[in-house]
């Protein structure tokens, strides 16, 4: 059955690239509702569906944005914790344009969903499973495929220079206690020559070793390390779950990804859905 969540409840927290502070509050919402993004800053509390074909840029987060232009940004954590916990339906309410970043990691939402509960609703789930391989690649050669599977699974591939993160692969089911206990803890990284030039154009104004892991040559500049082997490949396996959910649906196919972001993920989604003869939702 479909599921929305047990009682309201917010979040707040600084958005990496404004460094303002935004209130998230979390609604119940009727059945076949979706998720759905409601700005209350702007006088006319535009509300935004987090669908792949509102997907407006893909430049370091996933950002949804309406016809008019008015947008939430970095929505890819927050939606890989609601796939996870089987929310089908459910109005976040923003005050800002940008998600808040929290640890850089999906764990604060997925702790908050947790803890607020989940409520079954009467309407059947609806699930998107593919039919047959469905493949976007960009021109430097990086590829993300959909494959039938009888579950959820996504293998993942990433390879860096940099000794501390070098070759790393995710591979298997993704289950709510993997999620919990290998995904969900793992931040966002970049290097620090990243962090440099983005601060020097007015990005990542929130951004600090509070909320994302920064890598310095051979140092890992954050105390303590990583949290778990391979954060940073798992870390992209949040994304990418997170940016499977704005198909609408829970996946019934296999993802496997090589060197890929949010915009690979939104590309071959819009592969997805431009034949239908490649799924059948049921």
């Amino acid at each position: 059955m479909q599921h929305t969540i047990a009682k309201e409840t917010e979040i707040k927290g600084i958005g990496l690239h404004s460094g303002c502070e935004t209130t998230l509050r979390l609604k119940q919402a009727p059945e076949n509702f979706g998720i759905v993004f409601k700005r209350t800053d702007i006088p006319s509390q535009p509300e935004i569906k987090a669908l792949y074909s509102q997907v407006a840029d893909t430049r370091n987060c996933t950002c949804i944005a309406d016809a008019k232009g008015n947008v939430v940004a970095t929505i890819e954590h927050l939606m890989a914790a609601l796939s996870v916990m089987e929310i089908d339906n459910l109005l976040i309410e923003i005050n800002n344009q940008e998600m808040p970043i929290m640890d850089g990691s999906a764990y604060p939402f997925l702790k908050l969903l947790q803890q607020t509960g989940v409520k079954e609703q009467k309407a059947p789930r609806r699930v998107l499973k593919i039919k047959k391989q469905v493949t976007f690649k960009d021109d430097k050669g990086n590829q993300i495929d959909l494959y039938p599977a009888d579950d959820f699974a996504i293998d993942f591939t990433i390879e860096f220079p940099s000794k501390i993160v070098g070759r790393q692969n995710f591979s298997g089911k993704v289950t709510a206690d993997i999620f919990a206990k290998e995904i969900a803890p793992c931040r966002t990284f970049c290097e620090k020559y990243q962090v440099d030039y983005l601060k020097s154009i007015g990005l990542i104004k929130g951004g600090s070793l509070e909320n994302a892991v920064v890598l310095d040559g051979e140092q890992i500049l954050n105390e303590g390390g990583f949290r778990v082997a391979n954060e940073c490949v798992n870390h992209k396996v949040i994304d990418t779950i997170g940016d499977m959910y704005t198909s609408g649906y829970p996946i019934i196919g296999r993802v496997v990804a090589s060197k890929t972001g949010h915009y690979h993920n939104n590309m071959v989604l819009r592969a997805l859905f431009a034949d239908a003869s490649n799924y059948e939702i049921r």
